[in-house]
C-alpha cells in the first residue's frame, strides 16, 4: 500500500447513510473501508442521499465527515426520478469535492456524469448488477480502478462492457466483502428482546432478514413455512420478518407488506409470522443468534449477499438459493443449497437442520474468518484506492460480430441438473435441449457457425449466451 499518508478523498454515495444503522450491506461495507481509511490517517468527504432520518452532517470518525446534502428521489431504485436541478446540484456539489480531494471513491455506482471525476484518480466500486444507474454506470465507466464484490459480477461486467472496451477488464478488482468475526459470532439473545418477544425465542425460528424486496424470496419462504407446518408438523414455526424503516411512510412500501400480510392469511399462517422493527448493527449478532435457520432463497440477482455469511458466523445455518453469487461463494460443505424455486428441498433442508439443532460447525466457522477477514477486505480497498494513478481515457467502440465469432455461456447463467439452464435476470429455467446440449458440450466456448443464425440470435437476444470479441 502506498506510505504515504493524510490524503483527501471524496466519497460518493447514492444511497443514504446515518449515524448508527445501515439499510444495507452496500453501506455497512463502505463504513468498514472509511473506517479503516480514517484510522490511517487519511480524511474522507462523504457525499450522502439525504434522507428523512438523515439530514445532518455527522461523522463516523474524526477523519469521517458524511454530509446528507444530495437530493436524489428516495426510496431506491430510480435515484434520478427527481427534478432537473436537484441533479444538477448534486453534479456541482460532487464536482466541487472531488476538485479538493486527491482521490474520487465512488461507492456502489450511480454517478453517470464521467465529466465530473475526469481531472482526478478516480476508483468506482459497483456493487449491484440489477439498478439502471449503476448498468449506465458500468458502460459509461471512466474511471481509473473499478472494484467489484465478487468474481461472478466481475465476469458479468467484464462479459458486457469489454465487448466495447477491452482494456477494461484490466482495470477491474474483485475483492470479497469481509466481516468482524469478533462481531458475527453467537451472541446470547439479551437486548434483542425489546424488539422481539422473548417467548419467540422458545419456537423453531426461520429468519429473513432482507429488506422489503419480493425478490429476496418472501414468497418462496411463506411457501416453505406452509410445508414446515402442514406436512412436517412444526407448528410452533415463527417466521422473523423486518420492516424496512420507511414501512410505515413510502408507499410502496406500505402496499408491499398489506399483499404480504394478505399472502400470509390466505394460508392460514398469520400466527408464524412475525414483523418486526428494523433491526440495528448493535442488535444484529443477537437477531442472528436467536433463530435456528436463515432463508436466503429469493432470486435477487446479489452481487455479494452479507446475510448469509453473517448468519454463519453467529452459528445459524443458512438455506441458499442457486442464484448468482450464492452459486459458488461458499464451498458446499458449508452450506445448504437448493435450485432456485424449489421449495420441497428447501422445506426439506430445513426441517433437518431443525430436527438436528443444527450450528455451523468449527470447521465452518474457521473457514469465515480464513477466507473472508475483514482485515483483508479493508486492506485491499486501501491499496487499490490510494494508489490509483489517473490513467488515459477508455476507447469504446461497436464490436462487430460475425460467423466466426465466438459464443459461451453468459456468466449469468447456470446448468442445473434438473431443471435446464437457469438465467438470474430472468430468474426461471430454459430447458431447450440444443442449448443445453451446447452448452454442456463446450464449457469454454463454441464458434457461432455450429449453430443456424436465427437461433444463436434467439439465444445471444435472450442472453443465454454472449459474444467472446478480441480487441
Amino acid at each position: 500500500m502506498s506510505s504515504s499518508a493524510g490524503k483527501r478523498i471524496a466519497v460518493f454515495s447514492m444511497n443514504p447513510l446515518f449515524p448508527n444503522f445501515a439499510l444495507g450491506g452496500g453501506q455497512v461495507q463502505l463504513k468498514k473501508v472509511a473506517l479503516h481509511l480514517g484510522e490511517l490517517g487519511h480524511r474522507l468527504t462523504i457525499l450522502s442521499t439525504r434522507h428523512p432520518e438523515s439530514t445532518e452532517p455527522f461523522s463516523w470518525h474524526e477523519n469521517v465527515q458524511i454530509h446528507p446534502i444530495l437530493r436524489f428521489k428516495q426510496p431506491f431504485p430510480e435515484p434520478y426520478f427527481t427534478p432537473l436541478y436537484h441533479i444538477a446540484n448534486a453534479m456541482r456539489a460532487v464536482g466541487d469535492a472531488i476538485e479538493n480531494a486527491d482521490f474520487h471513491y465512488s461507492h456502489d455506482g450511480g454517478l453517470v456524469f464521467p465529466y465530473v471525476y475526469r481531472d482526478k484518480p478516480t476508483i468506482i466500486s459497483m456493487r449491484s448488477i440489477i439498478f439502471p444507474e449503476t448498468l449506465q454506470s458500468a458502460l459509461l465507466f471512466q474511471g481509473d480502478e473499478w472494484i467489484l464484490p465478487s468474481e461472478h459480477t466481475r465476469a458479468s461486467y467484464a462479459a458486457v462492457v469489454s465487448q466495447f472496451s477491452p482494456e477494461v477488464e484490466t482495470r477491474m478488482h474483485a475483492i470479497h466483502n469481509g466481516f468482524d468475526w469478533q462481531k458475527f459470532r453467537y451472541t446470547k439473545p439479551d437486548a434483542i428482546f425489546d424488539v422481539i418477544p422473548k417467548t419467540i425465542a422458545e419456537c423453531p425460528i426461520l429468519l429473513f432478514p432482507h429488506r422489503p424486496d419480493p425478490n429476496k424470496g418472501i414468497y418462496e419462504v411463506i411457501k416453505v413455512a406452509r410445508r414446515l407446518v402442514y406436512d412436517y408438523g412444526w407448528t410452533d414455526l415463527r417466521v422473523l420478518v423486518p420492516r424496512g424503516i420507511d414501512a410505515g411512510t413510502e408507499p410502496g412500501n406500505r402496499a408491499y407488506y398489506q399483499q404480504l400480510r394478505g399472502e400470509i392469511g390466505s394460508t392460514g399462517l398469520t400466527g408464524n409470522f412475525y414483523f418486526h422493527d428494523w433491526i440495528n448493527e448493535d442488535l444484529i449478532a443477537e437477531y442472528y443468534s436467536i433463530a435456528d435457520v436463515t432463508m436466503c432463497i429469493g432470486n435477487c440477482v446479489e452481487t455479494f449477499g452479507n446475510t448469509p455469511f453473517e448468519s454463519l458466523g453467529c452459528g445459524t445455518p443458512p438455506i441458499l438459493s442457486r442464484v448468482s453469487t450464492y452459486r459458488d461463494l461458499f464451498s458446499d460443505e458449508h452450506v445448504d443449497r437448493v435450485d432456485y424455486g424449489d421449495i420441497d428441498g428447501a422445506a426439506e433442508r430445513a426441517h433437518n437442520i431443525l430436527s438436528e439443532k443444527r450450528r455451523a460447525s468449527p470447521a465452518t466457522l474457521q473457514y469465515l474468518k480464513s477466507e473472508f477477514s475483514l482485515e483483508t477486505m479493508v486492506t485491499r480497498y486501501a491499496d487499490v484506492i490510494l494508489n490509483a494513478q489517473k490513467k488515459p481515457p477508455l476507447c469504446y467502440r461497436l464490436p462487430k460480430l460475425s460467423k466466426n465469432t465466438m459464443y459461451r455461456k453468459a456468466p449469468w447463467c447456470y446448468l442445473s441438473e434438473r431443471f435446464g439452464i437457469y438465467h438470474d435476470f430472468r430468474a426461471s429455467y430454459n430447458e431447450d435441449s440444443l442449448l443445453v446440449s451446447t452448452l454442456r458440450a463446450n464449457p469454454d466456448g463454441f464458434a457461432g457457425k455450429r449453430v443456424d443464425s436465427a437461433t444463436l440470435h434467439d439465444w445471444l437476444d435472450k442472453g443465454y449466451v454472449v459474444p467472446v470479441v478480441n480487441a
